[in-house]
C-alpha cells in the first residue's frame, strides 16, 4: 500500500475505535428515489451534520455538495467509481451491465478520499463477472497510482442467485476482492455471526465493512448492525436505514454508536437480556 493510499484510508477510521461508520448516499443512479425525499443537496447536509466519518456518492452530487466536505472535521467524501442496475425491473428488462464511469484522476480531482466500487457474484450472463473482475483489476492499479484507496462492494446480487446472504459464495467473492488488491471490502452481513468471523477472516487484514441493504424494522437493523461489529467488521455503510428513516438524526447517531462502542440502544440490550 502507497503512502497515499494508507493515509486516505485512514482518515476514514475513528482514531480511538478503528472503525467507520460511512453513510451510502449513491442509490440515485441505479434506484429509483422516491421525489418526497426532496432535494439531495439539502439531504445530504443534514447527513453531513449528523458527522459520520464518510459519506459514499456519485460524482454529480459531489461535485455539487463540495461545500458539504470543505471544513475541518467534515466526513471523507468516497466516489462511487462505477455503475450497474440494482432495481429489478430494470435488470429484468435491460439486463445486467457493470460500467465504470469515474476515473481516480477525477476522483482526486472532484476531492474523493476513497472510491468504491462493485464486484457481484452469480450475474445471470457468466461473461459479466469475468469484465467484472478484469476492469476492477484495472481500476485499482490505477487508483493506487494515484493514491486512491479502494472499497470493493462484494455482493452476491447477480440474477443467477437464489440466496444473496449465501456465506459460502460470499466468502468467494470477497477473498476475489482482497487478491485482486482492494484496501477494504464492503459485503452483506449474513445473519450468523460465526459465518460472518470466516467471511472477515478469509480476507486476510484488509477491513470489512457491513451494508445496510434495503431500509427495515428500526430494533431488528440496530440489532444485525451490533452483531456485524461483533463478528470483527471494522464498520457500517448504510444507506437507505438512514436517510429514509421517519428520525434521521437518531439514526445516524444510533448508527454510529454501534459502529464505535458495538453496542445498540440500552432498550433494546435491555430486550435481548429477557429473551
Amino acid at each position: 500500500m502507497t503512502d497515499g493510499v494508507s493515509i486516505r484510508l485512514g482518515r476514514l477510521f475513528d482514531a480511538a475505535s478503528n472503525r467507520s461508520f460511512i453513510v451510502a448516499f449513491d442509490h440515485g443512479m441505479s434506484l429509483p428515489l422516491d421525489p418526497a425525499l426532496g432535494n439531495p443537496v439539502r439531504l445530504l447536509e443534514r447527513i453531513a451534520a449528523g458527522n459520520p466519518d464518510g459519506i459514499l456518492l456519485n460524482k454529480g452530487m459531489l461535485a455539487q455538495a463540495g461545500h458539504v466536505f470543505a471544513r475541518r472535521g467534515a466526513p471523507v467524501p468516497v466516489l462511487r467509481a462505477d455503475w450497474t442496475p440494482l432495481d429489478a425491473a430494470m435488470k429484468q428488462e435491460q439486463g445486467e451491465a457493470h460500467r465504470f464511469v469515474t476515473t481516480p484522476a477525477e476522483a482526486l480531482a472532484l476531492g474523493a478520499g476513497a472510491v468504491c466500487t462493485f464486484l457481484i457474484g452469480r450475474p445471470r450472463a457468466a461473461g459479466m463477472y469475468y469484465d467484472n473482475v478484469a476492469s476492477l483489476a484495472g481500476y485499482i492499479e490505477g487508483a493506487h497510482r494515484a493514491g486512491l484507496p479502494v472499497i470493493v462492494e462484494c455482493t452476491l446480487w447477480g440474477l443467477r442467485n437464489e440466496d444473496q446472504k449465501d456465506p459460502v459464495l460470499l466468502a468467494q467473492v470477497c477473498r476475489t476482492a482482497a487478491e485482486l488488491g482492494a484496501d477494504a471490502v464492503k459485503t452483506e452481513y449474513v445473519g450468523d455471526r460465526r459465518a460472518e468471523e470466516k467471511i472477515i477472516a478469509c480476507v486476510g487484514n484488509i477491513p470489512v465493512l457491513t451494508l445496510g441493504g434495503a431500509k427495515g424494522d428500526d430494533d431488528a437493523v440496530a440489532r444485525a448492525a451490533a452483531e456485524a461489529i461483533g463478528s470483527g467488521a471494522r464498520g457500517l455503510i448504510f444507506g437507505r436505514n438512514v436517510w429514509q428513516a421517519d428520525d434521521i438524526d437518531g439514526r445516524l447517531e444510533t448508527f454510529s454508536r454501534i459502529t464505535h462502542s458495538g453496542r445498540p440502544s440500552r432498550r433494546i440490550e435491555s430486550e435481548r437480556g429477557e429473551s
